[in-house]
């Protein structure tokens, strides 16, 4: 049986998936929380976390200001801290280039960083989400190779996928199964037990870490896929005249079906992860076609919505040159402030090609950020101060199903939900 309370726990990688986790092992372990992001780290050494996922309380009642004894959190962008460390769990992003090509970039860097601090017995776990064979293929030379240890004998490696909903104050890393998986049968027992003290809801251990790696890309990509297809539906149903929100809820009733709604596909990990399966059925000399078409619908969804307010414009006879439009909502998902691969911003660079003047509100996003990563500004001071041709909900908050339109709209205002937020009664059309 394994002293697990030994162990010292270091997380390489503090956003939405490493907090949550470090938080999660502080409970009971010696946590080293890294990150590259100096203002991060100051952050959460003062108890706030800016992506909100960890309360003040819960984030404050861990943190430690011990980096060498004891239980608790202690944050660093420090790399020489990590040093006393006997496990590394590694959870930076894994993002895709301009091409959809996958970028393992922020995987090797990390690599590269936890290598220069690897000792005899430590252990490496990486909870990015990759294809099958980056940990073992593309992960491990780096480690070897920079630290001069060898794999299997010296060091030992595992794969946990993250489950990490951001958002979801239900689902919560503790409360969801956790799949485990290590480099020998001795270091997966271990890998897993590890995670077991932690995870209330259990933990699945997988014959291997390409398993691990696989079933984690699939539980993505089937998502996408099944969103494709409701996305499909509904440019079909708008065709024929049919409410799409009306056929869903009466196939619903049938118990086995699946109830998936259309709208955008964002974020970092529906809408990138399929790249990545793709890529790697490429490398083997298989054309994945379902794969990428989903991901082909999914990626188009913004630029139709925007036509279609527009069609829905003419038709009321507006002059699109300089109208106003409110978009609401610009983070990838409701309730939540990430705004990584929002596609929102596809359907505000589609206006702004018909010269329409865009005006966007979003009271979880940070508009600092937004301006940095788009270019474009959260007007959420202003936006409430003026009237529009049109209002398209582009996400689901809890503040837009209260909000009142009536101050909002003109006469003949165009409201376009594409969320189903909104009473028919108050709505133009939907997607």
């Amino acid at each position: 049986m394994y002293k697990l309370v030994s162990e010292k726990i270091a997380i390489v990688g503090l956003g939405y998936v490493g907090l949550p986790l470090a938080v999660e092992f502080a409970k009971k372990y010696k946590v080293i929380g890294f990150d590259i992001l100096e203002h991060r780290v100051k952050e959460l050494m003062l108890g706030k976390d800016g992506t909100l996922e960890i309360s003040e309380e819960e984030l404050k009642n861990v943190l430690s200001s011990d980096f060498i004894s004891g239980k608790g959190l202690y944050c660093t962008n420090d790399s020489k801290k990590l040093n006393t460390c006997t496990v590394f769990i590694i959870t930076v992003p894994t993002p895709v280039d301009k091409n959809n090509r996958p970028d393992l970039t922020p995987l090797i860097k990390a690599s590269a960083l936890v290598a220069g601090v690897l000792k005899k017995g430590d252990t490496v776990v990486y909870e990015s989400t990759v294809y099958p064979g980056v940990t073992e293929d593309e992960c491990v030379p780096v480690l070897a190779g920079n630290s001069g240890l060898i794999y299997n004998e010296d060091f030992f490696v595992g794969y946990s996928p993250e489950r990490i909903n951001p958002g979801d104050k239900e689902h919560t890393v503790a409360n969801i199964l956790k799949i485990t998986s290590g480099s020998t049968p001795e270091i997966a027992e271990k890998i897993d037990n590890l995670y077991k003290s932690v995870i209330g809801a259990g933990t699945f251990k997988a014959s291997s870490i390409k398993v691990a790696e696989a079933a984690k890309i699939i539980e993505n990509a089937q998502r996408d896929i099944n969103i494709a297809f409701v996305n499909e539906l509904a440019m079909i149903f708008n065709r024929l005249g049919i409410d799409t929100t009306e056929v869903l809820n009466a196939a619903g009733t049938k118990w086995n079906f699946l109830n998936f709604r259309p709208g955008l596909v964002g974020g970092h990990c529906i809408g990138v992860d399929p790249y990545y399966l793709a890529q790697k059925a490429q490398e083997v000399g298989y054309h994945p076609e379902i794969i990428l078409a989903g991901r082909r619908v999914n990626d188009g969804m913004g630029s139709y919505v925007a036509d279609q307010l527009i069609k829905q414009m003419i038709y009321n006879g507006m002059h699109i040159v300089d109208s106003e439009v409110l978009v609401l909502g610009f983070t990838f998902k409701e309730n939540c402030p990430d705004v990584r691969n929002t596609k929102v911003i596809d359907i505000v660079r589609k206006l702004e090609e018909y010269k329409v003047k865009v005006c966007i509100h979003d009271p979880w996003a940070n508009s600092d950020e937004v301006k940095h990563e788009y270019g474009v500004i959260c007007q959420n001071g202003e936006s409430k101060r003026r009237k529009y041709d049109a209002i398209l909900i582009a996400v689901a908050h809890q503040e837009f199903k209260e909000l009142d339109l009536t101050n909002l709209c003109k006469e003949n205002t165009i409201v376009y939900d594409i969320k189903s937020v909104l009473p028919d009664t108050m709505v133009s059309a939907r997607l």
